[in-house]
């Protein structure tokens, strides 16, 4: 994205809203934009409503727009398509998503926030694309539309003139590097240190999923695996073990794992174990050689790898970050480093498949 030469207008940033629309959607990169105004950006920020009228939020709160979407008549540098809880209304709504495809045109980029990505593949924007979205739905996203090629750990991605985010809070991630692109780095670092957030948040979404569940099956033999896996993550679960508790062959549990847990078995067993470990360093102080022995890891370098590989994180970098707000660090703030965070490039994508 090229950078205005100085002397020129402002970046003009218009932010969509409606009835239902989560409130830290909105006012996340709404407090980006006009924070970055303080440290030598040029943004002008305008909320537009369908009518022009005030909405009210998810949360209950009242927003005012500045005009409504046929006042919007210039091109605007960036539009922000917020999310809301109640997303599937919102995806049957063609009124509403003539209005998006509307301001889309309008738009030099396109960026959605959490749930907002169903807004704009239902508009048919996100067509041969990859996507993020909140890790609670990505999977939903990628079953409706198949055509999107979602990227379930990303914090933000961006396809073109089209970003997308994770959940809630990332579309502060993607409006730093927006930040970056319009006014350059130190901009974008100074915003991140006054509103004291990441600059490049450490791992992907997959730190923030809930625990896992074993999958339900009507495979009994399966189900005491998947139990015996559960229950105690530590014990022996190689593909033999597994075998002689289910009482059948090793070739058997393993087709029985693709047909019925959709991975193989040595994956469903790390997984289990990455889990039991989160919830160790999220509530105990046992050290990481108790914690690798415990969740079947063996070696702390073991679990490090693990972690690091699924998470982006290592395990004591996931225990500072998720088991406590704590008192906060006494230093000199948040130190960061590169702002833009991309998907990786070996994300895994999902499919309706």
């Amino acid at each position: 994205m090229k950078r205005k030469h100085p002397g020129t207008g402002p970046h003009t940033v218009t932010v969509f809203v409606f009835p239902g629309v989560r409130l830290l959607d909105v006012t996340g990169p709404i407090e980006v934009f006009s924070t970055a105004n303080e440290f030598g950006g040029r943004y002008r920020v305008q909320i537009a409503s369908e009518d022009g009228t005030e909405v009210i939020t998810a949360a209950g709160t009242r927003l005012s727009a500045d005009l409504s979407v046929d006042d919007v008549q210039e091109p605007c540098d960036v539009l922000v398509i917020p999310g809301g809880p109640e997303w599937e209304s919102l995806i049957k709504d063609d009124a509403l998503l003539d209005v998006v495809r509307q301001l889309n045109e309008r738009s030099r980029c396109t960026a959605s926030v959490c749930t907002g990505a169903f807004l704009l593949a239902a508009a048919g924007l996100l067509n041969g694309r990859r996507a993020a979205t909140h890790w609670r739905h990505s999977r939903e996203l990628a079953s409706r539309f198949p055509s999107v090629r979602v990227a379930p750990d990303a914090i933000y991605v961006r396809d073109g003139q089209m970003m997308t985010s994770a959940g809630v809070s990332a579309g502060i991630d993607l409006s730093l590097a927006l930040v970056e692109d319009h006014y350059g780095a130190e901009v974008a670092r100074s915003v991140a240190k006054d509103m004291v957030v990441f600059m490049q948040r450490p791992g992907g979404q997959s730190q923030f999923s809930v625990r896992s569940r074993a999958p339900h099956t009507h495979q009994q033999m399966l189900r005491r695996v998947l139990d015996a896996v559960a229950e105690n993550p530590g014990a022996n679960h190689t593909l033999t073990a597994m075998a002689r508790r289910a009482g059948i062959s090793v070739r058997h549990v393993t087709r029985l794992f693709y047909e019925e847990v959709g991975t193989t078995p040595a994956r469903y067993v790390e997984q289990v174990r990455l889990e039991a470990a989160q919830g160790l360093l999220e509530t105990g102080d046992d050290p990481m050689p108790v914690v690798a022995r415990r969740t079947g890891f063996g070696s702390p370098e073991s679990l490090r790898r693990a972690f690091v590989r699924h998470l982006g994180v290592t395990p004591g970098a996931f225990r500072a970050s998720f088991r406590t707000a704590g008192r906060g660090h006494e230093g000199s703030g948040v130190r960061g480093g590169a702002v833009v965070v991309e998907a990786r490039a070996d994300d895994d994508e999902l499919s309706a498949a």
